[in-house]
């Protein structure tokens, strides 16, 4: 049974920094690209960041320069690391699975809220 499991999330005044982690079971973590996306009230579901390995990350422009996603394969985890926070930046994240080498593999935490605002 797979399960990806966030924490990290809370309420931070803008300027800040918050860490996300993601916890994965259940899954051959390395086939895995991780990522993290993000939904706002009203809004769609959008990307945040993916990463593959060291090398090879994408983020959205709204956060380049202020987010940096890492993984670890040996504990199964990937983070986010926030910083330089903005009020926009208010959301429920998600953490992501999608496995590269077989079609239907995608798998979604049950999100954390952050909240910047003072």
């Amino acid at each position: 049974q797979v399960q990806l499991v966030e924490s990290g999330g809370g309420l931070v005044q803008p300027g800040g920094s918050l860490r996300l982690s993601c916890a994965a079971s259940g899954v051959i973590f390395n086939r895995y690209t991780m990522g993290w996306y993000r939904q706002a009230p009203g809004k769609q579901r959008e990307l945040v960041a993916t990463i593959i390995n060291v090398s090879n990350t994408n983020y959205a422009d709204s956060v380049k320069g202020r987010f940096t996603i890492s993984r670890d394969n040996a504990k199964n985890t990937v983070n986010l690391q926030m910083n330089s926070l903005k009020p926009e930046d208010t959301a429920v994240y998600y953490c992501h699975a999608h496995r590269r080498d077989v079609v239907g593999y995608d798998y979604w935490g049950q999100g954390t809220q952050v909240t910047v605002s003072l």
